[in-house]
């Protein structure tokens, strides 16, 4: 009760109004400092963000190369506070997408693309000219620049090269005591070693797919030369080769032996002892792969060993407001360090020359042999695209089907 009573007598009207007015005033300076600060704040931000620049970006890629692709367009925007990247990440039916982009005038700045689709954008005149940029093309392979110009003209900076080489299981050679794959070995040494490591149906010599990449390296080591024609006599020879793996030979599956199983899982099965693909299936089978396995150049030929190569890079969108900014990016993009950061999965073959060589490439993982990547690109030529190229391959599969399945 005395405790009430001396707060009543502490605190008197006249002293509580005061009190009042004092913690307005207060309140009110603290609100002048706060707006204050923030209209600071705002007034500058809004300074730098007429200096900043968006570039859209588009790509491809799985979840392993975005893991590798965002991290570099952060360090892109730090080094180039001014640059703000909006990326683009479209995994799924990528060029119908792009394809809409461009029709619809609203086609990214930069877009990464593949050598069988440029021609496409190239010829549209929908793609900036880089011939007469700076982009150190000499510390590219040739012809990986070869592979992304048209006309006589580049358009796009290369990040990797694409070509076939036989992935095969040492152990299964092992077990059935067969040599493994020689350089320089043709096509009988090739075909007796299939034979020898088929005993179907459990297992079988060489894989067999249907789409026009696989068969294009016998075909082109047979001598083709130019766009593929199934009625040309040396395409025949090629395409004859190739079917008789499966259906004289049966050295390869066929389908209803490899049944809903693609050739790289009956690869990893112990199925197949040789299996012909890219690069691209070297993190899988590092990670997957139960047994022993390497690499060896595809066989010869009566033209020699030779296979397609195809590459990916960045172009730039000719219609772009900010084509120096998009030219930084590119340049960053396509660095010897950053192309090494792309190797070190081991998913690309870099088309930059120091990148390829470094220990990031031949890094002593899985395959021991990854130097094989490297020196079949002076045999291999690139791949003969053109403005049709997807009727071409269309036209070719739709005729091989009956040949395929004889």
């Amino acid at each position: 009760m005395r405790f009430f009573t001396s707060l009543r007598m502490t605190y008197k009207p006249k002293n509580l109004i005061k009190i009042i007015i004092m913690l307005k005033k207060i309140i009110l300076f603290i609100c002048l400092l706060i707006f204050g600060a923030g209209s600071f704040y705002l007034l500058k931000n809004t300074d730098n963000n007429k200096n900043v620049v968006t570039l859209q970006f588009a790509s491809w890629g799985s979840e392993s190369e975005i893991k590798i692709l965002k991290p570099i367009l952060s360090e892109f925007e730090k080094e180039n506070p001014n640059i703000k990247v909006d990326f683009m990440h479209i995994p799924q039916n990528y060029f119908q997408k792009i394809q809409l982009l461009f029709a619809s005038n609203t086609s990214p700045d930069v877009v990464f693309m593949n050598n069988q689709y440029l021609p496409i954008y190239a010829n549209a005149g929908v793609l900036e000219d880089l011939t007469n940029i700076d982009f150190d093309y000499d510390k590219f392979y040739k012809k990986s620049i070869e592979t992304l110009s048209w006309n006589g003209k580049i358009y796009g900076v290369p990040r990797d090269i694409s070509n076939l080489v036989i992935f095969y299981n040492k152990d299964l050679f092992k077990k059935y005591n067969v040599k493994f794959p020689q350089n320089g070995w043709n096509f009988e040494d090739f075909l007796m070693t299939a034979k020898k490591l088929t005993h179907n149906p459990k297992e079988f010599g060489i894989s067999f797919d249907e789409e026009p990449l696989y068969y294009m390296p016998y075909m082109m080591s047979e001598g083709l030369v130019g766009i593929p024609n199934f009625d040309d006599k040396i395409s025949q020879k090629g395409l004859r080769f190739y079917a008789d793996l499966r259906n004289k030979y049966h050295v390869a599956p066929r389908r209803e032996e490899s049944a809903s199983a693609t050739m790289a899982q009956m690869f990893l099965q112990g199925r197949l002892a040789m299996h012909l693909s890219g690069r691209w299936l070297v993190p899988k089978y590092r990670q997957e792969a139960k047994f022993d396995w390497d690499i060896a150049e595809f066989p010869k030929g009566s033209a020699g060993s030779v296979t397609p190569m195809d590459a990916s890079g960045w172009v730039i969108s000719k219609s772009s407001k900010h084509k120096n900014e998009a030219i930084k990016l590119v340049k960053f993009l396509s660095s010897e360090k950053n192309l090494e950061k792309f190797a070190q999965s081991g998913l690309i073959v870099p088309a930059r020359i120091e990148a390829s060589n470094s220990a990031n490439f031949l890094d002593g993982k899985k395959p021991k042999h990854s130097k094989i990547f490297l020196t079949i690109i002076e045999t291999s030529k690139p791949t003969p695209v053109c403005v049709n190229y997807r009727k071409v391959l269309d036209d070719l599969k739709a005729k091989t089907e009956y040949m395929f399945a004889e």
